[in-house]
């Protein structure tokens, strides 16, 4: 009897999990085929198929298994890695190499990276200049469109982006997932504000430098993206640092920690996104009358959201991406996605469906290009 009761809660769970991912099916239909689907180059084609199918199996196993955030990880961290591989791709096509030259600063040849953004308010507001030197509507990672999707996946999910949208933090996601335990089990808790510190630097700097500073001197995913042509010793400096911080904060310290440390201690755009949690409609909430104070979830937040003392209160830090994994980890069901303005511990099926629906297809369609642009340059290798 328990076997036919099971068997029954598994075709309904399967059914409502296939309903659920009926939307997702076909709004990355239109968007990745763009309605056409075009065959004619077999390997493009082929890509296209592989990607669509990627995006809406995970979608359909994190409602078939109630789980998010290892399905979230996985199209997160390729995102990461297939941008890496278009953007290096791109660069070699056009300069035959990933660095670039003083005269693709002059005619503005270098792709808009979203962490500009906090740098460039000062110098817009003041001397109406934009201080990045890439394209303004027009090629590859233009500034406006890139501004515009940011500013969207702000307002909507916060720093959720941190976790569905950004195409870096894939990368220490997935050195943070390596070892089962961390060797490092313990950070001092000052150091998770110290992107406002360096959000402070990088945006005075920035304004009186009138140049982008964070990436000139400190991003660690010039690493793996582009970087300056080194010509001098500046310019081999700049390049140290920049590998020696990607090295450090990307690889080294997510594998040692288990958690996102780059985005949790040096990201100044992770801080802009802490603060836009304040008003987004989407939030993760604590149930006090379910929680059992096992601290399951401070023990997995990848980003030093949540503390014991959090959970007491009953509330998660602005510092929560939204990534799922403390939600995943709650046997109790204590902490759940939510409704801001719907007390916790109510409607959770319909606030996490709505929080996956617009998180997953946000997700989706910003990463689907990118990956189908690394699928498509594998498969021709091999064809």
């Amino acid at each position: 009897m328990d076997n036919v009761l099971k068997t029954t809660e598994m075709r309904k769970s399967f059914g409502k999990s296939l309903l659920y991912t009926l939307p997702m099916f076909l709004i990355t239909f239109m968007f990745i085929t763009g309605g056409k689907p075009n065959f004619s180059d077999p390997s493009s084609g082929l890509a296209m198929i592989m990607v669509f199918l990627l995006v809406n199996v995970l979608y359909f196993f994190m409602h078939f298994k109630g789980k998010t955030d290892k399905y979230r990880a996985v199209l997160f961290i390729i995102f990461a890695l297939s941008l890496s591989y278009t953007l290096i791709h791109n660069m070699i096509e056009v300069r035959k190499s990933m660095s670039f030259s003083q005269a693709d600063i002059l005619e503005c040849r270098i792709p808009f990276c979203h962490l500009v953004i906090p740098m460039m308010i000062l110098p817009a507001v003041f001397t109406k200049s934009i201080i990045f030197p890439g394209s303004i509507i027009s090629g590859f990672a233009n500034i406006s469109s890139m501004v515009v999707l940011w500013l969207v996946a702000t307002i909507v999910l916060g720093r959720g982006f941190c976790s569905w949208g950004c195409f870096y933090g894939g990368w220490d996601d997935g050195f943070s997932r390596i070892r089962k335990r961390p060797v490092i089990k313990k950070i001092g808790e000052l150091w998770k504000w110290m992107p406002f510190a360096v959000l402070l630097m990088v945006v005075l700097t920035a304004a009186l430098s009138m140049m982008p500073t964070y990436c000139s001197w400190i991003c660690p995913f010039k690493a793996v993206t582009e970087f300056e042509q080194v010509t001098s010793v500046e310019s081999a400096t700049k390049a140290g640092i920049f590998l020696s911080l990607f090295g450090g904060l990307v690889v080294v310290l997510p594998v040692m920690t288990r958690k996102r440390t780059q985005c949790s201690f040096l990201c100044p755009l992770g801080a802009i996104n802490s603060l836009s949690n304040k008003i987004t409609p989407f939030t993760v909430k604590i149930d006090k009358g379910s929680c059992n104070e096992c601290f399951k979830c401070v023990y997995v937040c990848p980003l030093y959201a949540l503390t014991s003392e959090d959970i007491k209160a009953g509330k998660v830090s602005l510092f929560c991406s939204k990534c799922g994994k403390c939600v995943d980890a709650c046997s109790k069901k204590a902490i759940h996605y939510g409704i801001r303005g719907i007390p916790a511990g109510t409607m959770k099926n319909f606030s996490r469906n709505l929080f996956l629906f617009v998180s997953f297809l946000f997700m989706a369609v910003f990463s689907a290009g990118s990956i189908i642009n690394t699928l498509h340059g594998l498969l021709k290798l091999i064809f």
